[in-house]
């Protein structure tokens, strides 16, 4: 059975980088009917927190990834030590004193060979076991060693496929001289490539890399963000950008990820959350809306008409790219005192429309049904009478009415404000 395992170190939150490591893996697992086990790597005990173990599970959750196996590996101290001692006895392995601590260091002897992996992602790779000093196996203090560590583990939960970033190929030799001297059978390896910046350098905070809870955060949904890492190396195939997690799953081997880097692009992020977005339940959407909502002040908590945001939500779908950008892009419905940009103000109502405006105010109020049809028939048949161009009128309304320049539909949006709102605004331009 295919037994795969994501090993995060808990000195910190789980990055993009990390996240597309438990999605290869993960979806290996379910592609094969494997097991995906979930291993905590937290031997150092200074910079292992609680709190970033619990930050890891919640994003790999939120991700959509479960786990069928867990350990930790600071309860599996004894079992290191134990074959460290083993190593001891069969003459692989010296000790050596801590000038700096009281206890005594294990190390492992490296003798020079020629090491061979054939990487399932990058073919074979050769190395030179000559070029490696001897390695330390447990620390004076007693910890054990990464390489070590991960070694004793991968053996002992029988992981068949190792599959990490190539970040950790300089470490796979070490970690061979130790499957052999402690007679374990290897597994398979898959180094997968780097995650680059949109500036061709290493990814930074500046080009995406932020914790995947900040993603969250942010407004991304979590089928989009784990599309887009999908496509981070593998793709589904005839030109496709957009695919389920479910087909991922169906179509996912290792033999189609590619060996060059993968760039991170944030625009290109927006776009496939956007597409999300814009098919995402209105109704869920709300839910996560809504406390923002009540955190910027624009709803109270007990008392608030959630058919009406639900409306706000789906007339913002279409244009949204992060979940995030509804309390900006919507603000004007939620505020008695209307904040209008400067600038537009000066493009568009940098003249006297008393008249035009003063017009339309009679005609909205003398509707018999106050809908979206209607509201447009008023001004379309206001500015033919008028002999203007629609856009003449269009563009000061909007800024008059929501502040902004953009928007959504303006009879859309003026139907949602309602007439007492319009009336309101209107005239304050009206002389």
């Amino acid at each position: 059975m295919i037994r795969v395992r994501f090993a995060p170190s808990p000195t910190g939150n789980l990055h993009i980088g990390g996240g597309r490591t438990a999605l290869f893996n993960w979806l290996y697992a379910r592609a094969k009917d494997g097991k995906f086990i979930l291993r905590i790597e937290d031997t150092d005990k200074l910079r292992s927190k609680q709190e970033y173990v619990d930050e890891i599970l919640n994003s790999l959750k939120w991700l959509g990834f479960d786990w069928d196996e867990v350990y930790y590996q600071s309860q599996r101290f004894n079992i290191y030590t134990d074959l460290a001692q083993k190593l001891l006895r069969e003459g692989k392995a010296y000790t050596e004193k801590s000038l700096e601590r009281q206890g005594e260091a294990v190390i492992f002897r490296v003798t020079p060979q020629q090491v061979k992996i054939n990487d399932l992602i990058r073919g074979e790779i050769k190395f030179d076991a000559a070029l490696i000093k001897d390695q330390v196996l447990i620390k004076s203090d007693g910890t054990p060693t990464y390489n070590f560590a991960c070694v004793v583990d991968d053996a002992m939960m029988e992981i068949t496929h190792v599959i990490r970033g190539d970040d950790h190929i300089s470490n796979t030799p070490k970690q061979v001289l130790l499957y052999n001297a402690l007679g374990f059978k290897l597994p398979e390896f898959a180094h997968l490539p780097l995650i680059m910046g949109i500036d061709g350098g290493r990814l930074s905070k500046r080009t995406g890399a932020t914790a995947i809870s900040d993603y969250h955060k942010l407004g991304y949904l979590p089928e989009a963000l784990v599309n887009y890492l999908l496509l981070l190396s593998w793709a589904p195939g005839n030109n496709r950008e957009l695919i389920a997690l479910k087909e991922a799953i169906e179509l996912f081997d290792l033999s189609g990820v590619n060996k060059t880097a993968a760039t991170f692009d944030l625009k290109k992020l927006g776009w496939i959350n956007n597409q999300y977005l814009k098919n995402e339940d209105s109704e869920k959407l709300a839910d996560e809306i809504i406390p923002m909502l009540i955190a910027k002040g624009y709803i109270n908590k007990d008392n608030f008409d959630r058919n009406y945001i639900v409306s706000l939500v789906k007339l913002f779908q279409p244009r949204m790219s992060v979940v995030n950008d509804f309390p900006e892009w919507a603000d004007f419905f939620f505020m008695e005192e209307l904040k209008i940009d400067p600038a537009a103000a000066e493009k568009h109502l940098n003249k006297d429309l008393s008249r035009e405006f003063k017009l339309l105010l009679e005609r909205l109020r003398a509707l018999k049904n106050f809908d979206i049809v209607s509201i447009e028939e008023s001004f379309r048949s206001l500015v033919a009478e008028l002999g203007i161009e629609a856009k003449v009128l269009i563009h000061p309304l909007r800024v008059a009415l929501t502040g902004k320049t953009v928007g959504p539909g303006l009879f859309e949006a003026m139907y949602y404000l309602g007439l007492e709102r319009i009336s309101k605004r209107l005239g304050k331009f009206i002389k």
